[in-house]
């Protein structure tokens, strides 16, 4: 039996290593081509790290496109979207929660549909109405059709079902309102699924691509998904390969903010997902 549970522990550890090291390696990758001189991108052989590392790929980045205007742009978008996909998430959820109005499971279930809905099948309708009222190549059109989010709404509304109904009870007898016990009490017992599934809706603003392209063409309101496609076509068919290192650098340029944002929240995220998945 000892041996069965050591052989057990042995097979998970190493399947744990090599999914590990499948996940990292083309983040490994990216870094290897960033730091290496434009001389050893076409190597017969590619070398596993650059005989001398060179940084001058990430300035020519900064040089090549406007990236500092792409990362405040992403960022300022970033902000706003997950601004009011907290507040409207968080009220919302509530109502699903703990409201007590007619149809509300009919309501939740179309908020659920939503889920399934693809953003290719309402980005004409959407891209028309922006259109319409003067919100192409603005912020408002970036921002504004990311205000509401049905995965948000889902997770919260499951997150809230886990509080227990004699807190609520306790604070309406204490004098709350119902903003008072959401702020009191829901929130402060919900902030894990909060913290996560907020780092979530972050990393899909922060890597939104298709709706970006399709609202803006000016430098001026670009986000970093799509100035990133403007960098690689900065070079051209026969000049791409000859400066991937610059293309890998700005990439590893727009990751570091996701980056850090997970080595502080990482903790957050799976206590998160439990309470979420306990209803």
């Amino acid at each position: 039996m000892r041996n069965k549970k050591i052989l057990m522990r042995t097979v998970q550890t190493i399947l744990a290593i090599g999914i590990t090291l499948i996940m990292l390696f083309p983040i490994y990758w990216m870094i290897n081509t960033a730091l290496k001189p434009s001389s050893e991108l076409l190597l017969p052989v590619p070398r596993f790290w650059p005989s001398q590392v060179d940084f001058g790929s990430f300035l020519m980045a900064w040089e090549k496109v406007p990236l500092g205007r792409y990362l405040f742009n992403t960022a300022f978008v970033t902000f706003w979207s997950l601004f009011f996909q907290i507040g409207t998430g968080i009220l919302a959820a509530y109502g699903f929660a703990r409201g007590r109005f007619p149809g509300r499971d009919l309501l939740f279930l179309l908020v659920i549909g939503a889920l399934m809905v693809p953003p290719q099948v309402t980005f004409i309708p959407l891209y028309t109405l922006c259109s319409r009222l003067g919100w192409v190549n603005s912020f408002q059109g970036l921002i504004l059709p990311n205000t509401v989010s049905a995965y948000f709404i889902f997770m919260m509304r499951q997150a809230f079902m886990t509080v227990d109904q004699s807190y609520i009870d306790a604070g309406k007898l204490e004098g709350l309102g119902v903003l008072g016990v959401i702020r009191h009490i829901m929130v402060p017992m919900c902030r894990p699924t909060i913290l996560t599934v907020a780092l979530i809706s972050f990393v899909g603003s922060w890597n939104d691509y298709f709706w970006p392209k399709i609202i803006t063409n000016k430098d001026e309101y670009r986000m970093i998904a799509v100035g990133l496609v403007r960098l690689y076509d900065v070079f051209g068919t026969n000049e791409i390969l000859e400066n991937m290192n610059v293309v890998m650098s700005g990439a590893l340029i727009s990751m570091v903010p996701i980056l850090i944002l997970f080595v502080i929240f990482q903790k957050y995220m799976l206590s998160g997902f439990t309470k979420a998945s306990m209803k």
